[in-house]
């Protein structure tokens, strides 16, 4: 036999596609299990062209699943980040939009119960330590698909399966403000000073405003992705960023690395979207472009958007001088490179300035079944 198979689905979630596994079908954590997701995704190779990768990063991620031994939980996922150039897979940090094919993905697995109209998957994140709940649509005992919800970076519209966040705060560091304090000043080598707010929801992130970069706010993910002297700041800012979120040791150690997210924000303002479509200023409370693995994010990361939501409610922080009239309602638009995004966010009004907790936090995705097969994986001839 020159080749074996693997069980796989390919789902959409959100504006992202990956490959969802059950952790039965596959090895346990380790060195073999990677090696496999790697060669089945076709990494590392810029095109993917041998393996089911889509050569960008929102299609080069994976989700193994298994039914929770928690009381919290109803399945435990993990989030692999499946590195296109190089030969890695990252595991520090979650994935919203795949994650909101996890709930989809345990209903029609038979992992839960299947309840009409709506079944609340409780999602452990491995990655995180943390529980996410997933609010799915069924119908004639599977996942709802078809529906009227838009979210922007995907055609036509599906059903929708609402995500809560609220219980994620602090999911690297343990804290909100994993430095304890709302702006820091991160001091690059070439000697510019900029002001960051890190800010632990969901996933770690940074958020710095894009005209300290130089930036406008409104450039398209192909620009900011060609701008070799920008990526390179980025990395940095990554690197010493993450050791302050305790991610490792000394910021010298790490070149261009996945997490903390970066995320440049700027005042809402008009712009044209990668798919050609104009937004005017008062569709948005500001405008976002995030980074990761090198790259401009093609859309929004839904762990971004939730975290972006979150420091929005700090005072002070970079994400609150963005909005526009310091606006606080209970929801938050994005206006990210192809279109607009809600996020719901509330505040318990009982909470302090040091101590904001939220009673909502998420968003609405969409996410579809593609395909259920066998992989093929080459066997390994020595």
């Amino acid at each position: 036999m020159e080749q074996t198979t693997v069980p796989c689905v390919i789902m959409r979630g959100g504006t992202s596609k990956g490959l969802y596994f059950h952790a039965g079908d596959l090895p346990p954590e380790g060195a073999e299990r990677d090696r496999i997701l790697k060669r089945l995704m076709g990494s590392p190779d810029i095109l993917q062209i041998d393996g089911l990768g889509g050569s960008r990063p929102v299609t080069s991620k994976v989700a193994i699943i298994a039914a929770s031994d928690r009381d919290d939980a109803d399945v435990d996922y993990t989030f692999g980040q499946v590195d296109i150039e190089r030969d890695l897979i990252g595991y520090v940090g979650n994935c919203g939009n795949i994650s909101a094919g996890v709930g989809p993905f345990a209903v029609d697995e038979s992992l839960v119960d299947a309840m009409q109209p709506y079944t609340t998957v409780r999602i452990y994140n491995t990655n995180t330590d943390k529980v996410l709940c997933a609010k799915v649509p069924v119908r004639d005992g599977k996942a709802q698909v078809t529906g009227d919800c838009v979210i922007a970076g995907v055609p036509g519209s599906g059903a929708a399966i609402v995500m809560d966040y609220s219980g994620t705060v602090g999911a690297v560091s343990g804290r909100l403000l994993p430095t304890g304090r709302v702006v820091d000043q991160i001091t690059l080598e070439d000697g510019r000073r900029l002001d960051a707010t890190l800010c632990d929801v969901a996933n770690p992130c940074v958020f710095i405003a894009a005209a300290d970069l130089g930036l406008t706010g409104n450039e398209l993910p192909d620009e900011l992705s060609a701008d070799a002297a920008l990526l390179t700041t980025i990395g940095e800012i990554q690197s010493k960023t993450g050791q302050m979120y305790g991610l490792w040791p000394d910021w010298r150690d790490v070149s261009m690395p996945g997490f903390p997210l970066v995320v440049l924000v700027a005042p809402p303002a008009a712009y044209t979207d990668a798919a050609g479509a104009k937004h005017d200023e008062p569709s948005m409370d500001l405008r976002a472009r995030l980074l990761f693995v090198n790259r401009c994010h093609d859309s929004m990361a839904g762990t971004g958007a939730t975290c972006l939501a979150a420091a929005t409610r700090i005072p002070g922080s970079v994400a609150r001088r963005a909005l526009a009239d310091d606006d606080t309602s209970s929801t938050l638009r994005i206006g990210h490179p192809l279109g607009v995004m809600e996020v719901l966010v509330s505040v318990d009004p009982d909470s302090q300035d040091d101590d904001i907790r939220f009673t909502t936090l998420g968003f609405a995705r969409t996410a579809r079944r593609l395909m259920a097969g066998q992989a093929y994986l080459p066997v390994e001839v020595p």
